[in-house]
């Protein structure tokens, strides 16, 4: 089998196929978007996407991963991560600091989307070992991070001026962002695990701590209303390039296990989308059963089958009751 074989390398405008798809009998009304971590993936019968806020590895090296999992095709055409819409940045900054993943793959993240000069901490150690007496290179990553003179380099994102320098007002660094803003996520540890929004909470409260001042930062992933714009053009170029429907859905399903990020988010942009988002709540992952979630879904369901039949009856029985109302 293929994996990852399709990608769209233009988010930010509508795509046109090389290719005329063949017919297909895939629905045109409606949708699912599903998160990953915390939710096991099962989907067929209508377009579908993934968005996660997970990350740290390229789009390409996710779907491979996901592909042997589920032993489908999951293609970076319809795949969302947490830090996908940083792309959509590449073009305003040069030089740029990139933090997370393993080893290189954050830097070969940021260069696939298109920056042209980034930085990773294992570059700022090489150049100076005192800027982090407590944790030293391995042979390994003194030889994958790259040598440069930091005085003479100026960081445009994630932190500002020259290394070494301090700004006199304190508020004038460029901004820096997350790829997400989960404080707690599910993975294949029986506890939940803390995540990127813990790391912001906690640089918010030593900067708060140090300097008196807020810490500006921006947060992607769910439930920024962002990513859900993003998921909508990803989704729309991925029904026209492979299902030739060249339109949105009526309705998109959003399956997730994490009520402070994927309800709030798809109830927040189902307030202003053109469709109808619809959130559903599987009782795996973050959710703890007894609990009643401060972000309520539409639905909650005990697993992402139910979800999938879920909107499936649903949109049967609308269906059928437009063709009566048609007799």
């Amino acid at each position: 089998m293929e994996m990852a074989r399709h990608e769209i390398k233009d988010f930010s405008s509508p795509m046109s196929s090389p290719q005329t798809p063949a017919k297909t009998s895939v629905t045109d009304k409606y949708a699912f978007a599903f998160d990953i971590d915390g939710v096991l993936i099962v989907a067929g019968g209508c377009p579908y996407i993934f968005v996660t806020n997970g990350g740290g590895k390229t789009e390409q090296e996710r779907c491979i991963q996901l592909s042997n999992q589920l032993e489908i095709e999951v293609s970076p055409g319809q795949f969302i991560c947490g830090h996908t819409p940083m792309r959509e940045m590449a073009e305003k900054y040069d030089t740029v600091l990139v933090v997370g993943g393993e080893g290189e793959k954050c830097r070969h993240v940021a260069e696939g989307y298109g920056f042209k000069d980034v930085v990773t901490p294992g570059d700022i150690s090489k150049d100076n070992p005192d800027t982090t007496p407590f944790r030293k290179l391995t042979e390994a990553e003194y030889e994958s991070s790259r040598a440069r003179n930091f005085s003479e380099t100026k960081i445009e994102a994630i932190f500002g001026g020259y290394l070494g320098s301090r700004s006199v007002t304190i508020n004038e660094g460029p901004p820096v962002f997350f790829s997400h803003n989960d404080v707690i996520w599910s993975a294949s540890h029986d506890l939940t695990r803390l995540g990127m929004g813990a790391l912001r909470l906690s640089l918010e409260a030593m900067y708060k701590a140090m300097t008196g001042m807020d810490l500006n930062t921006t947060a992607f992933g769910k439930p920024q209303i962002g990513t859900f714009q993003f998921a909508t053009r990803l989704l729309q170029q991925w029904r026209k390039a492979t299902h030739g429907i060249d339109a949105p859905p009526e309705t998109v399903y959003f399956v997730g296990d994490t009520p402070e990020s994927d309800n709030r988010g798809t109830n927040e942009f189902n307030k202003q989308s053109e469709n109808t988002w619809n959130s559903i709540l599987v009782r795996t992952g973050v959710f703890q059963e007894g609990t009643k979630p401060k972000f309520q879904p539409k639905a909650t369901v005990d697993n992402v089958l139910e979800a999938v039949l879920h909107g499936t009856e649903r949109e049967n029985k609308r269906s059928l009751k437009d063709e009566l109302l048609l007799t």
